[in-house]
């Protein structure tokens, strides 16, 4: 597919600065785009590409100054990065509409309710009273268990597994490997050291625009549901335990994991590899740094903590910075010690 420079500033709302016929195919980064290709420009590090890039057509913030001259279009936008963003997903949209079918082999049950323009790769299994709605893609070998149900325009990419029950909003993305529903990890310990398995009869319900990365896991909740709300975003290979509540627009970035039952506020961010303890809260705006072991709640919004156990980000800067000044301090109190005893002596004496 090509499009005009003029066409491509109509969707992303920009102003054509330059030839507004120019014509791009695909995209390129702005050091190594070709000719016919789309590029952008938002980190003021990658400026000096800008005069010599053979892209055809630049996505620029408006308060771009040029400091000679410009071989390609130029479309100016409010902020580049978020209108290639923007672009970037309506490119995704159109190849998504061109997929639709049912490839076999596939099974499908006789009960599936299934919406419009939907598309389900080979090897995909939709059990006993699935609803899928309109313009979903199931891509080959992912599993849909009994009476789950899949909202509008959201996408399961190859080889997810849904467990029974689940319910997956409109335009979410779930990506390869990841599994929605598990068994949370629920276990009474009886009195000759055994554990007993305590029944997980929940579910796991996933709102409107979420996005999970690949091979990340999701435990269904022991009783009710463990909810991950509109809007938010988890990384590849993150493990959320049974009854976690997650919050609107909350981050969690790659190998992260947050324990049964805790409730994650809204917009809150959180590092790769961080851990969050069981049964706590994480207030509104939260920021946990990665590595982090968060051990207990925290209650004020907009709070940053860092380390483990995980506690205030300035304190902690500040606790690194006089670590690394001890050899010095040692130094200077060896150094006080010593005139102490000098002036002893000389008392004494």
């Amino acid at each position: 597919m090509t499009f005009s420079a003029a066409q491509i500033a109509m969707l992303i709302n920009g102003k054509v600065e330059g030839n507004a016929n120019a014509t791009v195919a695909s995209f390129g980064k702005i050091e190594e785009a070709k000719e016919g290709q789309l590029a952008f420009l938002a980190n003021p590090k990658y400026e000096e590409h800008l005069y010599t890039t053979l892209a055809s057509v630049i996505i620029v913030n408006e308060t771009q100054e040029l400091k000679q001259p410009v071989a390609a279009a130029l479309i100016r936008v409010p902020d580049a990065y978020s209108a290639f963003a923007t672009l970037l997903s309506k490119y995704q949209e159109i190849i998504a509409q061109q997929l639709t079918g049912i490839q076999e082999p596939s099974h499908i049950d006789k009960s599936v309710t299934m919406g419009t323009q939907v598309f389900v790769g080979a090897f995909a299994y939709l059990s006993e009273g699935v609803v899928v709605g309109d313009h979903v893609k199931i891509h080959p070998n992912a599993y849909i268990g009994t009476n789950v149900k899949i909202g509008n325009n959201t996408t399961i990419h190859a080889g997810v597994k849904i467990y029974h029950d689940c319910v997956i909003g409109n335009h979410c993305t779930i990506h390869a490997g990841t599994v929605i529903g598990s068994d949370g990890f629920g276990f009474a310990p009886q009195a000759d050291g055994s554990f007993k398995k305590v029944p997980q009869i929940g579910n796991v319900v996933m709102e409107d625009y979420v996005e999970v990365g690949a091979n990340a896991t999701i435990d269904r909740a022991t009783i009710g549901s463990t909810i991950i709300h509109a809007g938010a975003k988890l990384d590849n290979l993150i493990q959320i335990a049974h009854n976690v509540e997650v919050g609107n627009n909350t981050v969690i970035a790659a190998q992260a994991g947050v324990s049964g039952s805790t409730k994650l506020g809204n917009n809150v961010m959180i590092g790769g590899q961080a851990g969050i303890v069981g049964h706590i809260s994480i207030a509104d705006g939260s920021k946990i740094n990665a590595q982090s072991g968060v051990s207990k709640s925290i209650k004020a919004p907009n709070s940053a903590v860092t380390g483990s156990p995980a506690f205030d980000y300035t304190a902690a800067l500040r606790s690194q910075a006089v670590s690394r000044n001890l050899p010095e301090i040692e130094k200077r109190i060896k150094e006080l010690e010593k005139l102490v005893q000098q002036l002893l002596a000389e008392k004494v004496s």
